[in-house]
């Protein structure tokens, strides 16, 4: 196998984060082009790419980054519902088109869907329109066109895994009873790793599919029987539309709207696949295709190790605030509210910062779980993400990813993190947490300080009277989050000094 260098695009997404570190394992030389690089900070092969800042919507980007290249990986696409994204992944493909053929790459793969014939949904018609995009570069193109993929972490096992989970009966649209041929993650990374070794003359679209087809009720039933469920009865019932079925989506599983719309907008039609062409240029991986059932049980294991590798949590949310806090002391201009507490504590900072990093998610927001609680479903009811998103890893945070309905700005492990709200609110609005020892200048001597700080930039008069409705709540919610996490380090590490693990009875 040659060494080549390599583009991945969309390397802080669910595909492309597992494809890089495959490449790397295989000897290739790997660039990826992020808009956000410092989503790449703490992954483990940082080290061992090139990083190109920038977004395939800025073709200066795009020819920085493909210079070079032997081969591109296109694995971005929109997941918006709504406004002009067509048009936006159109000229992005163009832009990535444009630049390889200038830049003599000789290889494009894009990672497609499988689609019918005739019409389609916009999701749909998208991403078949940015493959003849591709495919009309000039240079060899691979498009590979899977359905729905199934791996621990992926937005669609999410979905059926909350669906199944939650609801006892199912009441479900037409969509229930259309066929659909899932893939597993792990064949998908290897058809896109095969690709790159593709000789030039093979410049075409591929179906690829896993060895069942079902239909999405058969789905969802056998995910409850690998993972000990009564099976659940299910009735299609005809009014339910895909923008009823989304809001559905969105109330009873972490899925946001804006995320469940394109999904469910692609369950519409039968997805199967309808060449095998594909057999002919990359043969299925040693032992054959992973059925459904296997790709269950193994996203399963995978979760229950803790050791979901990448996960739809870290997409970018369509609607989401995603500006960074800018620098004190001046706000750069915006009126600013803000909530501080401090706290001294005699556990040690390592006990302190254990308690930060591990906040959220299963474990809650030590404080006033109920009106966390009701925030989260008022967001998920006006399209947000709301508070069921959870976290990746019970003890680790990276930055870039999801926390509920935070997403992490900024990590310094040890000492600082950063949140900034995901949740629908008229303003932009962060939550800092600060770990530090009593003593800064000697360490040894044991306790620490906690310092917690609540930004918000209210946006117009709603802002203003939405902080303002809030103001009375902070005194229990910031002030019992503020001693609760002290308290839980200072008892965590009294268990620690007196053998005891923690939460042992």
């Amino acid at each position: 196998m040659t060494a080549r260098r390599i583009l991945v695009t969309g390397a802080t997404g669910y595909i492309g984060g597992r494809l890089v570190p495959r490449l790397l394992a295989r000897g290739h030389i790997v660039r990826v082009l992020a808009r956000s690089p410092q989503k790449l900070a703490d992954v483990p092969w940082a080290g061992q790419v090139e990083v190109v800042e920038g977004d395939l919507g800025d073709p200066a980007a795009v020819a920085r980054a493909v210079e070079g290249m032997d081969v591109v990986y296109y694995l971005v696409h929109s997941m918006r519902a709504r406004g002009d994204f067509e048009q936006e992944e159109a000229a992005a493909a163009r832009s990535v088109a444009e630049a390889s053929a200038a830049a003599g790459v000789s290889r494009i793969v894009y990672l497609g869907a499988l689609h019918p014939d005739g019409p389609l949904s916009r999701h749909l018609r998208s991403r078949v329109e940015v493959g003849r995009i591709l495919l009309a570069s000039g240079v060899p193109t691979a498009v590979l066109q899977a359905g729905v993929v199934i791996g621990s972490g992926s937005a669609s096992f999410e979905m059926i895994r909350h669906l199944t989970e939650v609801l006892p009966y199912m009441p479900a649209p037409r969509w229930v009873r259309n066929r659909i041929q899932p893939i597993a993650v792990r064949d998908v990374l290897h058809y896109l790793l095969e690709a790159a070794e593709l000789p030039p003359e093979v410049s075409r679209a591929f179906d690829i599919g896993g060895p069942d087809i079902l239909r999405y009720g058969q789905m969802m039933n056998g995910y409850a029987v690998e993972a000990g469920l009564p099976q659940r009865p299910i009735a299609s019932l005809p009014v339910f539309t895909p923008w009823l079925a989304s809001q559905w989506v969105n109330l009873v599983t972490p899925i946001p709207r804006s995320l469940a719309v394109p999904i469910i907008e692609s369950l519409q039609y039968d997805c199967v696949v309808r060449e095998h062409d594909i057999d002919a240029v990359i043969p299925p991986p040693a032992g054959g295709l992973t059925g459904y059932r296997a790709s269950v049980r193994l996203a399963l294991a995978k979760m229950r190790a803790g050791d979901v590798e990448t996960s739809w949590l870290n997409s970018s949310v369509a609607g989401a605030p995603s500006d960074a806090l800018p620098s004190d002391p001046d706000w750069s201009g915006h009126t600013v509210y803000t909530d501080v507490r401090e706290r001294t504590s005699t556990a040690d900072a390592d006990a302190l910062w254990r308690v930060v990093e591990g906040i959220g998610g299963e474990r809650g927001w030590y404080s006033f779980p109920l009106a966390w609680a009701l925030r989260g479903w008022l967001d998920k009811l006006v399209g947000g993400v709301g508070l069921r998103r959870g976290r990746r890893d019970a003890d680790r945070l990276h930055t870039g990813e999801a926390l509920d309905w935070w997403r992490v700005e900024e990590l310094r492990r040890g000492s600082d993190l950063r949140l900034r709200a995901e949740m629908r609110v008229p303003g932009l609005a962060w939550l800092e947490m600060h770990v530090e020892p009593a003593d800064p200048a000697d360490p040894q001597r044991g306790g620490s300080r906690y310092r917690q700080r609540a930004v918000f930039f209210p946006r117009g008069l709603s802002g203003r009277l939405y902080w303002f409705a809030i103001l009375p709540f902070h005194g229990i919610v910031f002030e019992g989050m503020a001693n609760r996490i002290v308290a839980e380090a200072e008892r965590a590490g009294a268990a620690q000094r007196a053998g005891v693990t923690p939460g042992a009875p």
